[in-house]
């Protein structure tokens, strides 16, 4: 049993342990959650307890207005979906979600507790264009990039520009691939898309398999480096995994697929602090199958160090020099599994260069508006 897990892990994982919550405590629980992005997942785990009506007054009004938030942002949802299918079926470009609108429309577990800032889709990387094209013609639009932001969505990542729909402001981000082009990491599209299923009762919009559904949540967690939602993403993968793999041969399988799609390490991160940080339990003799996946033992020790710090709500309460430490570090690490050196090095300087420019920008506004005050 972990001692050193946050007050909002504690509670999602044993819910029944609000009941000892005084009023500090309810703040800071609601707070953690929100920091966290998981205040939606909170008033549902309440719910499903049956502990929601004997929550606080106070604290059960961040609730209650979080589940409206989150009924309207899955009603957008579904009516984005059906503009997609709309806009790709005029080429024969099959609607592919990953992600949060995937568990939405597929009725997946994780999908009850999510919000929503985008949508993301899979094509064929020979249909990128038609599928931009489509787009386009529906309304959404590729936002201000310069040449440099273009060149690097369009020659290194695994997605184009996010594109948002000029009446509605939704955005939509089109990929071709779950990793950059430029990553050590190559797991092959076209099977992802040839295993991809329909969601119940809507033959036109698809899903990625299970088994590929939990591989591309690890990948999008253990390698992309932006830690402000990590542990949202965790709680998805921790129900993903309670869904779809019960036993030994579950994994087994899901082993083998993670293997063919070349993300066996990224499996081997999900199952080690799935396990660490969420105690999930696991069939024996796992470790020894997953063993050969991970890095070597001194570099797990570190990853440990990290990922367990990481991997808590971005609050005050949580928060030290070690874990901003971790997270500036894993940040770095996201970037290195993204691109390789040569790439890399001008592509964070030209990056904080812009970042000083901005600030910059934004001091001499302030000071011009200081200056018109009477």
């Amino acid at each position: 049993m972990r001692h050193d897990r946050s007050l909002l892990v504690a509670v999602l994982l044993n819910p029944g342990s609000v009941r000892s919550l005084d009023t500090a405590g309810w703040g800071l629980l609601i707070r953690q959650a929100r920091s966290a992005q998981l205040l939606a997942r909170l008033a549902v785990t309440l719910i499903e307890a049956d502990l929601l009506e004997a929550t606080p007054t106070a604290p059960r009004r961040h609730l209650c207005a979080i589940l409206e938030v989150q009924l309207r942002q899955q009603q957008a949802v579904r009516w984005e979906v059906e503009h997609l299918v709309d806009a790709l079926a005029e080429r024969a470009i099959p609607l592919v979600l990953l992600k949060g609108a995937a568990y939405v429309m597929a009725g997946l577990k994780p999908g009850r507790c999510r919000l929503f800032a985008d949508l993301d889709v899979l094509v064929p990387r020979a249909r990128l264009g038609e599928a931009e094209l489509a787009l386009m013609l529906k309304g959404w639009a590729s936002g201000h990039h310069d040449a440099y932001d273009e060149r690097y969505y369009r020659t290194w990542m695994h997605e184009l520009p996010p594109m948002r729909h000029i009446r509605r402001m939704s955005v939509v981000d089109v990929h071709h691939n779950l990793t950059p082009d430029t990553a050590p990491l190559h797991p092959d599209a076209a099977k992802l898309l040839a295993a991809a299923v329909p969601c119940p009762d809507r033959s036109d919009v698809f899903v990625l398999a299970p088994h590929d559904m939990i591989l591309h949540s690890a990948v999008h967690l253990f390698n992309d480096g932006e830690f402000d939602h990590a542990l949202r993403d965790l709680f998805d993968l921790y129900e993903l995994v309670e869904l779809f793999v019960h036993d030994l041969t579950d994994w087994q399988t899901l082993i083998g697929r993670a293997i063919e799609l070349d993300l066996g390490r990224p499996l081997f991160y999900a199952q080690r602090y799935l396990v660490r940080v969420l105690e999930l339990d696991m069939p024996a003799g796992l470790d020894a199958a997953l063993g050969p996946l991970g890095p070597g033992a001194m570099a797990v020790k570190v990853l440990d160090a990290l990922f367990e710090r990481a991997l808590q709500p971005d609050h005050v309460s949580c928060r030290s020099p070690a874990v901003d430490a971790a997270r500036s570090l894993l940040y770095l690490r996201g970037h290195t599994l993204r691109m390789p050196p040569h790439l890399l090095v001008p592509h964070l300087v030209r990056k904080s260069l812009m970042r000083l420019r901005d600030f910059g920008e934004v001091r001499v506004i302030a000071q011009a508006q200081k200056a018109d005050r009477p």
